[in-house]
């Protein structure tokens, strides 16, 4: 009998405040953004999962809508064999879909921050 093969699951780092932020979230949103982060460290891309322009190959955003709200959770998942949760946030822009500026440049730095770390893994 053939043995199945065993999922590997990629671990999760939470970069700066992300995972505060994540908890910090309504419970059916952290719920939402468990499960799909889940998925990623199965290999899978969750149904709300989208590529992050502008930061970096592999950078994938979760996009939840919730009550009228907008909450978000950034990640890296091509960097080694973790994936680095960089930011999450709650939108507040009522206008368009852009991301905040100031909200990119912390994206950036977390992901230059991801880098550094998987290149010393």
């Amino acid at each position: 009998m053939a043995n199945p093969e065993v999922p590997i699951i990629r671990p999760l780092i939470w970069l700066g405040s992300s995972k505060k932020k994540i908890q910090s979230f309504p419970e059916e949103v952290k719920k939402l953004i468990g499960d799909e982060l889940q998925i990623i460290q199965f290999g899978g891309m969750p149904k709300d999962a989208k590529p992050f322009k502008g930061v970096g190959s592999g950078v994938f955003e979760i996009a939840i809508k919730h009550d009228n709200d907008a909450y978000r959770c950034v990640q890296a998942v091509q960097l080694g064999k973790y994936i680095y949760v960089l930011h999450a946030f709650q939108k507040k822009s009522k206008k368009g879909i852009e991301t905040p500026k100031p909200d990119v440049d912390l994206i950036k730095k977390r992901y230059q921050e991801a880098v550094e770390l998987a290149n010393n893994e």
